[in-house]
């Protein structure tokens, strides 16, 4: 890759009471377990120095001590390299997460009380006309830190902890994916609540495609579900608030702006080789490991994001920094139909147009292959599946994609984020290029639920 920096998912943090040390790891991949314990020492009086994400060892994870465990990270490439993007699973493949982060364990206790109450529900509203009480961070702070948590996460692998977003009053809760997968069969998830009880919690469904999960705390009731808002509403440089428990510090809020919008970032794939790139909400909100499942959210206390990856500057896996001021969001709007679906019990669906694709000029069924600069922009066809809605539209090997409705596609990357933010049955406009001539085609998104393969 050519790329100036990497993105990659936050790593789960060791649960250390003391100073704890991010593992290397992006936001969504694996957890990385910290090495062997520091001899007990004084800690210092200065920050520890955060080291970058990695995937996690097959260990258990080291007991609590004064002293900070160190971690490695697993890095994954921006989205601008030539990887053979599949469009075949969720609209296009590619490789994506967000990284959970350590946090300590609380006190024991659960969280509300047992009564017979009826649960109320997260209600999804439009930016209001006027922000919060007086807009301030504060304000936002004291309206949704009672509606985050922390989750922290053990398994034959590990531990780790991220963050999660309140999504009923009977303990239903929005993380990512790469928060809870450490868990696997067998394992086991505490949710931390702001009030500093805790309680055990199953995973209701997962989605490594949007690198979401959502989750069930158990036997609690009367929690403070999140505002859900519009990330559709959002502007470049307007106000947002990043909510979680970054390095195992619980309860932390950080301010920024929003950067940029419909970033593509592509943070992982799963075994299948299908991938996780979302249309990214960019924001210079200090996001860290452990931020991985918390909120972003608008001036008013709107949920409008769910804080998933960082880029780093560095080019190894070690020594490299945490926040740098460029982290990601997953927009709510895109998620939504697929929380509601894993909610229920139900399997994710995603929107599939049916090629797989490469960046301009990458070598033919080359994976991986690199685009030569000048060759522009646009997502290549290098196959079409058959009975697809591509292949009825006259879609063919070799075609550039350069839009879909108003969208501009500029690599393959791109074009995945742009049918991930689309729903099965969407009608859209693709326009593509053939011998240097402009043509479109009207068709409607099929669903991955009826693909035959991957």
């Amino acid at each position: 890759m050519t790329d100036s920096g990497d993105t990659t998912p936050l790593p789960p943090v060791n649960p250390q009471p003391v100073n704890p040390q991010p593992a290397n790891q992006p936001f969504g991949n694996p957890y990385e377990t910290p090495s062997a314990a520091q001899p007990a020492t004084p800690p210092p009086a200065a920050p520890p120095s955060w080291r970058p994400y990695g995937a996690a060892p097959a260990a258990p994870p080291a007991p609590p001590t004064p002293g900070p465990a160190p971690r490695r990270r697993r890095r994954v490439a921006f989205a601008s390299g030539v990887v053979a993007a599949s469009l075949l699973v969720g609209g296009a493949a590619g490789v994506g997460g967000a990284a959970a982060y350590s946090a300590f364990q609380d006190e024991n206790g659960t969280s509300g009380s047992n009564g017979g109450t009826t649960p109320t529900t997260s209600k999804v509203v439009d930016t209001p006309s006027s922000p919060a009480a007086d807009g301030s961070v504060e304000a936002v702070a004291n309206k949704v830190l009672p509606s985050v948590v922390k989750i922290d996460v053990s398994g034959a692998q590990g531990a780790g902890s991220g963050s999660g977003i309140i999504l009923s009053s009977d303990g239903r809760i929005l993380t990512n994916n790469h928060v809870v997968e450490l868990a696997g069969d067998g394992g086991t998830l505490t949710v931390i609540f702001n009030d500093g009880s805790h309680a055990d919690a199953t995973i209701l469904g997962t989605d490594p495609l949007t690198d979401t999960a959502v989750i069930q705390a158990q036997g609690v009731s009367d929690l403070t579900p999140a505002t859900i808002g519009k990330s559709s509403d959002l502007a470049v440089g307007q106000g947002v608030v990043a909510l979680g428990s970054p390095l195992g510090l619980q309860a932390t809020v950080t301010s920024g702006i929003v950067s940029a919008l419909n970033r593509p970032v592509n943070v992982g794939s799963d075994g299948s080789g299908n991938s996780t790139v979302y249309p990214a909400i960019q924001t210079d909100a200090a996001i860290n490991p452990g931020n991985s499942g918390g909120a972003l959210t608008d001036l008013n206390g709107n949920v409008v994001g769910i804080n998933a990856s960082i880029a780093t500057a560095g080019q190894s896996g070690e020594g490299q920094s945490g926040n740098i001021g460029v982290g990601f969001a997953i927009p709510i709007d895109e998620v939504m139909p697929i929380i509601d679906q894993m909610s229920k019990g139900e399997t994710p669906t995603h929107a599939r147009l049916g090629v797989q694709v490469s960046n301009v000029g990458a070598s033919q069924g080359q994976p991986g292959a690199e685009a030569e600069q000048g060759d522009g922009d646009g997502a290549q066809i290098q196959q079409v599946s058959a009975g697809s809605t591509a292949a009825d539209a006259g879609i063919a090997t070799g075609d550039i994609i350069t839009k879909v409705d108003d969208h501009l596609i500029t690599d393959a990357d791109s074009l995945v984020a742009t049918v991930r933010s689309y729903r099965p049955g969407d009608q859209v406009t693709v326009t593509f290029t053939r011998d240097g001539q402009e043509k479109t085609a009207q068709l409607t998104l099929d669903s991955d639920s009826d693909a035959s393969n991957s």
